[in-house]
């Protein structure tokens, strides 16, 4: 992990030294292996992430760079996006990215399917969600392409206000 005494302040933008420093000792103690990065089972030891449906898109997210694990600068930059300081649109980008799965921009009918399911369980049967997910994607696809982009996406959901909703003491 190196020092985290070494990363500038502004790696995690939204907080201060001490805030790093915090997240340091934290980050120290979920890395059992003391291997200098999070595993999916280390990360998913936080009890914010315990009975989460979307723990393993969240972990998914904080990869940055898809290397199977979370090093200390994506372990800040994932949790900054939890900060109360934390910028809105990156908070919407967040939540964005978590039915974004193929990092590709846009959130397809199928991803938006997964994402959901994850989300319902078996509280749903499968054709009841897909009804749902079809007839949101052609409300809020306002450029009709059959998909959802960032900017349709934070329009549909910008008056629900999850980017207030996104946010942990640190």
């Amino acid at each position: 992990m190196g020092n985290e005494a070494s990363y500038p302040a502004e790696m995690g933008s939204h907080f201060d030294h001490e805030e790093i420093k915090r997240l340091g000792k934290r980050f120290k103690k979920l890395d059992v292996d003391s291997s200098g990065a999070l595993s999916a089972d280390e990360l998913l030891s936080l009890p914010e992430l315990w009975h989460n449906p979307l723990a393993q898109r969240v972990f998914e997210v904080f990869d940055a760079d898809g290397d199977g694990e979370v090093d200390f600068e994506e372990f800040i930059e994932g949790t900054s996006q939890f900060s109360m300081r934390g910028d809105e649109e990156q908070k919407l980008r967040f939540a964005f990215n978590i039915y974004d799965m193929d990092k590709d921009g846009y959130i397809s009918n199928g991803e938006l399917f997964q994402v959901l399911k994850m989300m319902v369980g078996n509280n749903m049967k499968d054709w009841e969600l897909q009804q749902v997910v079809d007839k949101s994607i052609i409300i809020l696809d306002t450029d009709g392409d059959g998909r959802l982009s960032f900017e349709e996406f934070r329009a549909a959901v910008w008056d629900l206000e999850v980017h207030k909703q996104l946010v942990v003491d640190v």
